[in-house]
């Protein structure tokens, strides 16, 4: 059994969880989306040329969904670990054409030849902090050589901080700004103990910042960075 078959996200229940609850604990969600389409928008978007983008971790397809929004005839490949998480996005994403779903967990992904084609566009949100950092290194290099010349991968994704009280006061600013978000969305069930879950859950693995700008770096990325980031939720990447 692999790691990803021991987590929750095996787990019917949980992952219908996580597709209705979303937008009411990710910190900033919309503010993550609009980075990404802008980048998106500046580096990528050609009237003349068909873009494919790979999502990995696609869970309800809901980033390939925003990207439609601005490219309607780009070509997507979606990938995730949860036959549950698959369904819901071919539900989602059921009429757009050109988009393939794929059941694979990242391990097996990146130890198999199940991807021959280049990618313009390789994104995921919310996934990869659930690798060891040796996971992370690999799959990092996989995407590389599975872009097309110019390409960028980006990843919405927590981070760890550099010191344990920095980490104890973005984890506040993520529980303050959920309280905020459910007052002013006037939502009668509260996820304010959602944080807490996040620090305590074994499934996450999450990396500082610095260390993952140096993996990319080390896998032969330029223009890495971090785009945007509000506490422990940050927006990074790198161009092939």
């Amino acid at each position: 059994m692999n790691e990803f078959e021991e987590s929750k996200w095996i787990n019917k229940q949980a992952a219908l969880e996580f597709i209705e609850s979303a937008d009411m604990y990710i910190l900033e969600r919309q503010k993550l989306f609009a980075v990404m389409k802008s980048l998106y928008k500046h580096f990528l978007e050609d009237n003349n040329k068909t873009i494919k983008i790979l999502e990995l971790g696609c869970g309800d397809g809901r980033v390939t969904h925003e990207l439609l929004q601005i490219d309607a005839n780009l070509e997507g490949t979606l990938i995730d670990g949860s036959a549950e998480m698959v369904e819901s996005a071919k539900n989602r994403l059921k009429s757009y054409p050109g988009l393939k779903f794929i059941q694979n967990t990242f391990q097996e992904l990146v130890n198999s030849n199940l991807l021959s084609e280049t990618f313009d566009f390789v994104v995921s949100s919310l996934a990869i902090h659930h690798l060891q950092e040796d996971e992370k290194k690999t799959l990092f290099e996989y995407v590389y050589n599975h872009l097309s010349p110019s390409g960028f991968f980006l990843n919405m994704d927590v981070i760890r901080a550099p010191t344990e009280s920095l980490e104890n006061w973005y984890l506040k600013l993520w529980k303050e700004w959920i309280i905020e978000n459910e007052a002013k969305m006037e939502h009668s069930e509260s996820f304010q103990n959602i944080p807490d879950q996040y620090k305590n859950n074994p499934d996450n693995n999450p990396d500082t910042l610095e260390n993952q700008l140096k993996l990319l770096k080390s896998a032969g990325f330029s223009n890495v960075d971090c785009y945007y980031k509000y506490g422990i939720f940050s927006v990074y990447g790198g161009q092939k």
